[in-house]
Parts: structure tokens; C-alpha cells; sequence
């Protein structure tokens, strides 16, 4: 074990990058000291923390090389002695049919020799919860609420029983409302209950934060929890840790302001759609003019465009696009090329704004997010104050003399986001 960590606590896996914030943020304001760091590092970690979040980008990678990142993190975390881990995945539960959810929880249980873990992307406070093993997304059904547009993982079906069955060789049971609203003793009569019945994962329904502060002492002795980042808050109590301000305090803001987008879903949607209706300078980018080699060229455009306008306030660059116009771009250059050549572009964008002197960046979209840190060679961030509900500033002290970044998951934050943002830093 690391000396400098011995008191780590809490040990993460996040399968992208904005969905470690999101867990980093949820940790942060119930009293965690939190670093995020941005794959799997290269050597023991310096600062004395209670929670280490490590942010994949395995979200969409094959089931074996996602399994493979999540075992090196695993192996680094336990390195760190870390003394429960945790793998955290989106609050729409969303991957491939194949995975990734089910295959790296598997692998993980073997490597920890753990017969039982919980599974439940509930998060309350952005409208995602659990009932009768159902997903739910604000008042309708997961399969209901856009994400069955998702450009790669798109979600038809919101029975997590099934779904998670589908990926798993281990039994999949659930532990409905009535029992988690019982508290722990009944929570984990019912756990000693199904593994008794060789279930080895269990969905879990959590309709509210009480739900989820239930739930928290439950799972003290489990080696791995599995789970959106909702079950985080009811975890640091069961290390003796309380609320603090001093947690999320970052440096002082500065520099310019930009906002880059890439997510296409309905909630980003509405936020590019509020930005330019405030009367804020935006630029899209059309997937299909990236194509033949153009990208580099756009890319400069992009910039000479924004150069003499970012002194007068935050600029927008989006690729967001409603679910028809997304699948027209992928059925001309296929679902990963179109992808991974707006991710190219984006960062390389994001790269540009940095060097004009953006020092507060707002990120838009999981995948872009992981392309816009990799970009700017970003490898530890600095977990700050929140914006919306599992979006809080970060702060990247290795990124251009330090910049502050925010990576919002797509469907998360209000219509106001891009531009109520930056008034946190303020």
C-alpha cells in the first residue's frame, strides 16, 4: 500500500470521462477530499485523498478491452489501498447490447473473489430512478425519453432486470422499493436472500435520495458496488465523513470563456437552442464536412472565427444535431468514423480555444469530453463546485498553466447551462 494514501477510502471506475465527475461531484459534497485522474496513472498517486475516481473512455470500446482497462484500474486502485471500489456507469445505464456494464462487473467480481454485488444507475436529482426494476428518465420510461435515438448505445428497453440479464452470465435479481424503503437490516436480509437463491447481481430501486441514504449503510462490507453516481452519496457516512465547503474549493477563475459540444441529445439540444437564442456567437459542424480529409481545414476556420469574438464573452462550437440528421451523417460514413471524426474535430477545436487564451471550458457529451482531455493532455483534475446536479467545475492545473473545465454528460443540466455555467465561477 501506497503510505502517502492510507487513507484511502474509496476507490472508482467511471467507463467515461464525464461520468467520473459526476460520481467526483456527488462524492465532493458529502465530504470526500476527491482527485480525478484521467486513465489509469503511471505511478502511485502523491496527495493524501479519500476517494481516487479513475475516468475511462470504455463506455463503447469491444466488451475485452473495456474488461482490460477496468482490471488495470482495479489492480492500480487496490495498489493505492483502496478498501471498497466502486464501478460507476451512466444514470441511463446505457452501452452496446453486449455490454459494457455486464462483462466489466463480472470481470471485477472475479478479480475481487466477490459473489454479490448491487447494480442502479438511480440519480434523483437529475430525474433517474429505479422502480420494480424499472429505468426511469424524468416521468417516462428510459426507452421513451430520447435515448432510444442514443447515436451509440441506444437504450429500447428499460426493465434493468432484462437488460443486465442479457450481458451477465451470474443471475440477475432485484431488491424492489418496499425492502430498500425498510432500511438496512431489510436491505441486507434481502441480499443474504437472493445470494441464497445464487443470484450474484441485483438491481436495486431508489425512486428518491432517501431511497439512496438507505441504501448507503447496506453497503459498507461489499467489496464492489456498481452504480450510476446516485449511491454515492450515501456512501462516505460509512467512513465517518460529513458535508464540508472546503472539499470543492478550487483557484480563482480566469482567462476566456468557451462552450464545445458534441452530445445530440435532447438535453444538450435545448442547451445549444438557449445559447443562440440569448444572442451568444455559436458555430455547427456538420459531420459530413469533415469527411475527405477537410477536418484540419475546418478545424481553422472554426478558430478564425472565434479568435476576435471571445472577448466579449463565451462562444459556442457544437456538432449537436437532432436524431434524424445524425442518422443521415452516419448512414453516409458509419456509425464509429462519424464518431470518432467530430470527436477529432471537437478536440482539436477545444485545443485551438486553449491556445487563444480560454482558461474556462465548458464540455458538452461523454465522448467528446474524453477527446477534448486527451487533447490538451489533461491527467488529474481538481474536483470544484457544482453547476447542475453531477456537473461541477473541475480544475486541471496541467492543462495551458492550469483551466478550468467542466465535462457535462449529455442529457444532464438545465436549458440555461452554457451560459449559467460560468456565473458559478464567478
Amino acid at each position: 500500500m501506497n503510505a502517502t494514501n492510507k487513507g484511502l477510502k474509496l476507490g472508482c471506475i467511471a467507463d467515461d470521462f464525464t461520468g467520473a465527475t459526476d460520481l467526483a461531484n456527488n462524492l465532493v459534497r458529502a465530504g470526500m477530499r476527491v482527485v480525478q485522474t484521467i486513465g489509469v496513472p503511471d505511478a502511485p498517486l502523491a496527495a493524501e485523498v479519500d476517494a481516487v475516481v479513475v475516468a475511462l473512455k470504455s463506455r463503447t470500446l469491444p466488451a475485452a478491452e473495456a474488461i482490460a482497462q477496468s482490471l488495470a484500474a482495479l489492480q492500480w486502485l487496490q495498489a493505492q489501498g483502496a478498501q471498497q471500489i466502486y464501478f460507476k456507469y451512466c444514470s441511463t445505464f446505457d452501452s452496446t447490447p453486449e455490454g459494457n456494464i455486464g462483462p466489466v462487473t463480472e470481470a471485477l467480481m472475479d478479480a475481487l473473489k466477490c459473489d454479490f454485488t448491487i447494480a442502479t444507475p438511480a440519480f434523483p436529482d437529475n430525474g433517474r430512478t429505479v422502480f420494480k426494476g424499472y429505468l426511469f428518465a424524468g416521468n417516462v420510461l428510459l426507452n421513451e425519453s430520447g435515448m432510444q435515438n442514443h447515436p451509440l448505445t441506444p437504450m429500447t428497453d428499460a426493465n434493468l432486470v432484462r437488460v443486465m440479464q442479457a450481458q451477465t452470465k451470474r443471475q440477475v435479481g432485484l431488491i424492489d422499493y418496499k425492502t430498500v424503503a425498510q432500511g438496512e437490516a431489510a436491505i441486507r436480509e434481502r441480499i443474504q436472500a437472493l445470494r441464497s437463491e445464487g443470484v450474484g447481481v441485483a438491481i436495486v430501486d431508489a425512486t428518491s435520495n432517501a431511497d439512496l441514504l438507505l441504501l448507503g449503510p447496506a453497503l459498507k462490507d461489499m467489496a464492489l458496488v456498481t452504480a450510476g453516481s446516485g449511491v454515492a452519496i450515501g456512501l462516505p457516512a460509512n467512513f465517518g465523513l460529513t458535508p464540508s465547503l472546503q472539499a470543492s474549493q478550487l483557484p480563482a477563475a480566469m482567462g476566456l470563456q468557451a462552450v464545445v459540444s458534441g452530445s445530440c441529445s435532447v438535453a444538450t439540444n435545448a442547451q445549444v437552442a438557449h445559447f443562440k437564442a440569448s444572442g451568444r456567437p455559436a458555430m455547427a459542424i456538420n459531420p459530413a464536412s469533415l469527411m475527405n480529409g477537410q477536418s484540419d481545414a475546418l478545424v481553422q476556420q472554426v478558430l478564425a472565427w472565434a479568435a476576435p469574438l471571445l472577448k466579449d464573452g463565451p462562444v459556442l462550437v457544437y456538432s449537436t444535431a437532432e436524431p434524424e440528421a445524425v442518422k443521415q451523417v452516419q448512414a453516409q460514413l458509419g456509425v464509429a468514423e462519424a464518431g470518432a471524426l467530430v470527436e477529432h474535430a471537437l478536440a482539436a477545436v477545444a485545443q485551438g480555444l486553449v491556445d487563444l487564451g480560454v482558461k474556462q471550458l465548458v464540455v458538452a457529451g461523454g465522448e467528446t469530453s474524453g477527446a477534448c482531455v486527451q487533447a490538451l493532455g489533461i491527467a488529474q483534475l481538481q474536483i470544484g463546485p457544482q453547476i447542475d446536479p453531477g456537473v461541477p467545475w473541475c480544475h486541471a492545473p496541467s492543462a495551458a498553466g492550469g483551466v478550468h473545465i467542466t465535462l457535462k454528460s449529455g442529457n444532464f443540466g438545465t436549458e440555461d447551462f452554457f451560459t449559467k455555467a460560468f456565473t458559478v465561477l464567478a
